[in-house]
């Protein structure tokens, strides 16, 4: 087995746990976001909100190296897109203080509407369903 073979097996791989870590890693997230939200949206200094920036960050970071970890072939799914335009909507947002409410408004709506997209629609990839959510992925993940 090469080395590439190790760090990329054919998608899905798992671990036990995994959708305990992912939910955990979830709540974490949206708990920051609910911290840098206040922030933005109510103007307050950058140290009232910052620690939960960190939170944040870390906690999304974790997220997508786990989904990275899970099937690389997440960052050409509009699930993995998505994220990317969110965090570039989010250093807008640091370097614009004056955008930063609608900036976060918007990348809410992105993610509620993604989160709750159908699984085709999220793992879309150019024209293409890379990974469609049947029986049999659903079985390995």
């Amino acid at each position: 087995m090469t080395v590439l073979q190790r760090l990329f097996p054919p998608p899905p791989r798992s671990f036990s746990g995994q959708r305990w870590v992912n939910i955990g890693l979830r709540c974490a997230h949206l708990v920051g976001m609910a911290g840098i939200g206040g922030g933005f949206l109510f103007a307050l200094p950058q140290a009232q909100w910052e620690s939960f920036g960190h939170l944040t960050m870390a906690s999304g970071i974790l997220l997508v190296l786990l989904y990275l970890w899970n099937g690389p072939d997440w960052l050409l799914q509009l699930k993995g897109q998505v994220v990317v335009l969110k965090l570039v909507l989010l250093v807008v947002a640091h370097f614009q203080p004056v955008w930063r409410p609608s900036l976060l408004v918007l990348v809410v709506v992105l993610s509620g509407i993604l989160a709750h997209a159908p699984s085709r629609v999220r793992s879309f990839a150019w024209g293409r369903t890379v990974r469609a959510c049947d029986s049999a992925t659903r079985a390995r993940g």
